[in-house]
């Protein structure tokens, strides 16, 4: 059947459009630190993929690889820096071997809670900051969800002075481990799917992980009884890396989307685990009534803050950029904490 010159026409411009629209869709990859089970974490992930696909009417998706899948937990960092994949959610403390300068915008012992630290990062110049310190390697780096307080971990024994901290072995990363290694503690950094065997068959002593919403999931109380209060993560912030020439690739439209789903995903988990520390944390006397929560004495206290601003002290004469950013956090914090004592404490202790 022959058409007619404008169904012809009509014809044409259809698969030109068509063509155009294909054109404009973009497939990316995701690899994550965190395991299919490690739940809010990995569904922040999940999320972002999610509203991703969901903003741009299909045309932008984003398949996510957990740690069960891609092997490499801790080879996040190169993996989105080769290109392997487009981006990657994990935590910047995990890096601080590569790097001490990225380990900040994860968390700090003694530092800023939550809501602190994301003004801080949203206002105080923090993202700044941070573009600065992941730009040579070719990353951007985004809010990737926080923690809130995290505890201060599972111990086998009752950790009553700072001597029976000595010899120890103990999961704990960031620039906590290297606190507690000044107290003679064997520090090691376990991927997360680890943890639980490790634990188990005595390859560590004890270990810090998140808090009772993912603590109590994991079994970690069957092992080891003794669960402290935290010092070292106050508000521990996870990132999404995104390698930077993949980025530039993308249309406007589709960089404000990835964006605004980046954010969205990350205060998801935020208050999903403030939801689940506290469903775990009224069930958990009541259901575990063996565990013991204790908080560390004010003699070891005063040495991990002691050895805290020790360490600081040392890397920011090594590192300008170090030092810049200690500097930013903690004047940011002071400023903040005046109001976050007003504002929640005096109130919550009813003055």
């Amino acid at each position: 059947m022959k058409l007619s010159k404008k169904t012809a026409l009509l014809f044409l411009l259809a698969m030109v459009a068509v063509a155009a629209h294909a054109g404009d869709r973009v497939k990316w990859k995701m690899a994550t630190t965190w395991g299919s089970a490690a739940v809010p974490i990995i569904t922040a992930s999940e999320k972002v993929a999610e509203y991703v696909e969901q903003m741009s009417g299909g045309e932008f998706t984003i398949r996510v690889d957990s740690s069960n899948k891609h092997k490499a937990p801790m080879g996040i960092f190169d993996m989105v820096k080769g290109g392997q994949y487009q981006m990657g959610h994990t935590t910047s403390y995990f890096w601080k071997g590569k790097d001490i300068n990225l380990m900040p915008f994860t968390t700090m012992p003694f530092g800023m809670t939550a809501p602190e630290r994301m003004a801080w990062m949203e206002f105080g110049g923090g993202f700044e900051l941070m573009k600065r310190a992941y730009d040579k390697y070719g990353l951007l780096s985004f809010q990737g969800g926080n923690t809130g307080n995290q505890m201060g971990g599972w111990f086998k024994k009752e950790i009553k002075t700072v001597d029976d901290l000595k010899g120890l072995r103990m999961r704990i990363p960031g620039f906590a481990g290297e606190v507690v290694s000044k107290l003679g503690v064997s520090v090691t950094n376990i991927p997360p799917g680890e943890l639980y065997t490790s634990l188990d068959r005595g390859t560590i002593d004890a270990l810090e992980w998140v808090g009772p919403g993912m603590d109590i999931k994991m079994g970690f109380h069957k092992i080891a009884p003794y669960y402290y209060t935290g010092w070292h993560e106050p508000g521990a912030e996870a990132q999404f890396l995104v390698n930077k020439k993949a980025y530039d690739k993308l249309s406007n439209k589709h960089k404000s989307i990835l964006r605004n789903a980046m954010r969205l995903a990350a205060y998801r988990m935020y208050i999903e685990f403030y939801h689940m520390n506290s469903e775990a944390w009224a069930t958990m006397k009541k259901d575990y009534p063996h565990i013991k929560v204790k908080t560390f004495s004010p003699e070891i206290m005063g040495q991990l803050r002691k050895i805290t601003n020790d360490l600081v002290a040392e890397k920011s004469a090594k590192s300008p950029l170090f030092k810049e950013i200690i500097a930013s956090q903690r004047a940011y914090m002071k400023k903040a904490r005046a109001w976050t004592i007003i504002s929640d404490l005096d109130y919550i202790q009813g003055k």
